[in-house]
């Protein structure tokens, strides 16, 4: 018998923040970033972001460049911060009793997101969930780059990277039940079985009453 497979976008789903804005927050807070202009422009991404425009390599420009000094590991020990301090307390209830209630019942779950995986792969831990996909950045002379690794997990690229890991687990999964708030998942929500939106975005919110998609409001 196939098991079910449950699906989850990070930002604005399973916490009640985006990620990579406090992220770069905390980057001003340790005064890594220094230019005044910077979280305002961040604010101006977002909004690309959120109408599905943003153009994904521009802003991994913008958000990586602040690290280019540092090593890999200092920004992995900067990431555990912000996480502990930011991100985990900004968790919805629902999505912790959700997940809680999976792993009991010993179902396979994966977040994929299109923050950079450094970050994703580290909140997944947190979070109990066992699989995760994020944006990998290349590694070059021991920092992380700017430069996409393979398929970036965004828009059409979320299901070019769930499909790649389907095809290389041992597992045979039946129904896919995917969670999120944004359009930029349309693709994956019309690839999965039984789509759930959090929270949605209007453009989404349009689309899921359209298709009678199950809507929560989780806070």
């Amino acid at each position: 018998m196939n098991q079910p497979l449950y699906i989850f976008d990070l930002d604005e789903t399973l916490i009640n923040a985006d990620s990579s804005m406090l992220w770069h927050r905390f980057l001003v807070e340790k005064s890594i970033v220094t230019d005044s202009n910077f979280l305002a422009e961040d604010q101006r991404l977002m909004r690309l972001y959120a109408a599905g425009k943003l153009d994904m390599p521009a802003y991994l420009n913008f958000s990586m460049a602040p690290l280019a000094q540092l090593t890999k590991e200092q920004v992995d020990s900067l990431v555990d911060e912000c996480i502990e301090k930011y991100i985990m307390p900004t968790v919805f209830p629902q999505a912790q009793q959700l997940l809680a209630q999976l792993k009991q019942d010993n179902i396979t779950t994966v977040l994929i997101s299109a923050t950079v995986s450094f970050i994703v792969n580290k909140v997944a831990k947190q979070l109990g969930i066992e699989h995760a996909m994020g944006v990998d950045m290349l590694v070059e002379n021991g920092s992380y780059s700017a430069n996409i690794l393979g398929v970036a997990s965004y828009r059409e690229g979320k299901v070019t990277r769930l499909e790649s890991w389907l095809a290389a687990q041992s597992q045979v999964y039946g129904e896919r039940y995917f969670y999120t708030d944004s359009i930029n998942d349309l693709p994956l929500c019309l690839f999965s079985h039984y789509p759930h939106v959090v929270n949605p975005c209007p453009q989404l919110a349009r689309y899921a009453e359209e298709k009678n998609w199950p809507q929560l409001a989780w806070s």
